[in-house]
């Protein structure tokens, strides 16, 4: 939660000064599990007084050195868990692809780190988080990475970092960008204390709206977008070859004919593209309604005011 909120703050600051969202970038605390080493458990995060713009965020400031210097000191006073990652966001326009990629900059950024961490038992990871795409989909848009050593070359040809084959070349650099054969993905997993998970879930219950608001992938989406044309054909599709052989598969039920299960199905699927729809639509009509009161209000003087762990 706390590196997207602060991913998110750096969305609102670009924007707020009338530019692009800026990149913001911070350490990761935790330690790899003592029964499975291979799994890196992440307990706390720690913003860094970063910022940079497209694929660009450099620690090599000396301000920012010194500040991760005394940082690391004053938390091996206090915490038993080490620095074991770095996190940054890329707040680029939503898309087909998420924007959760390691560009060359990242790269070598992450290099630095596992050489001099890694051989000290601390195998340190990468995070990119995709705020933007958070906000549209309203649930935490990030992946997790490590670096092949720079003499690796991989035996499967067309191998993303993800363990997929790729055949298309310009699909692989649009979604993993040009250093797509120097990384490998890591799968993420969320955990929460008891205490964190009632807190989320009174959360939940009380400012449901607000998220509901918040977020209209209708919208907001280019892959959902482009994607409900896709599954509105693949229903028409369904429908038309089952109802070709709607007289095989209709029977008698108390003098009443009743469709196939499978013909059930699809109306089922049909009913929920029109409620995303509707309720896409419904959404955007409050905010305009919300925004219409809101310049009202200015107008005649009243003031109104994405583990994770």
């Amino acid at each position: 939660m706390k590196m997207m909120m602060h991913c998110h703050s750096g969305v609102e600051k670009g924007i707020k000064k009338g530019g692009n969202p800026v990149e913001v970038m911070g350490l990761c605390m935790g330690r790899p599990d003592t029964q499975d080493t291979t799994i890196l458990i992440v307990t706390d995060v720690f913003p860094l007084p970063i910022e940079g713009f497209e694929t660009r965020v450099i620690a090599d400031d000396q301000n920012v050195v010194n500040y991760m210097i005394q940082l690391q000191e004053s938390s091996e006073k206090m915490r038993k868990e080490k620095f074991m990652g770095w996190y940054h966001s890329h707040p680029f326009d939503v898309g087909k692809y998420s924007n959760c990629f390691l560009s060359s900059t990242d790269l070598s950024t992450q290099l630095q780190w596992q050489r001099s961490e890694d051989g000290h038992g601390n195998p340190f990871l990468a995070m990119v988080i995709d705020p933007l795409r958070s906000l549209a989909k309203n649930t935490p848009v990030l992946e997790a990475f490590r670096a092949y050593p720079p003499e690796y070359n991989s035996p499967i040809a067309n191998e993303c970092p993800d363990g997929t084959i790729a055949l298309d070349e310009s699909a692989r650099l649009e979604r993993w960008g040009s250093c797509w054969q120097r990384y490998y993905t890591l799968s993420v997993e969320y955990f929460m204390s008891q205490q964190s998970r009632r807190i989320m879930e009174s959360l939940t219950k009380n400012f449901l709206w607000i998220r509901t608001l918040g977020s209209t992938p209708v919208l907001l989406e280019g892959e959902y977008v482009e994607q409900y044309p896709e599954r509105v054909n693949a229903l028409a599709e369904k429908i038309r070859v089952v109802s070709s052989a709607a007289p095989e598969r209709r029977r008698i039920v108390a003098g009443k004919e009743k469709e196939s299960n499978e013909l059930d199905n699809i109306c089922q699927g049909v009913v929920e593209l029109a409620n995303e729809k509707i309720h896409g639509n419904i959404v955007q009509v409050a905010k305009k309604n919300l925004n219409d009161c809101k310049n009202i209000s200015g107008r005649i003087g009243r003031v109104s005011r994405i583990v994770h762990w």
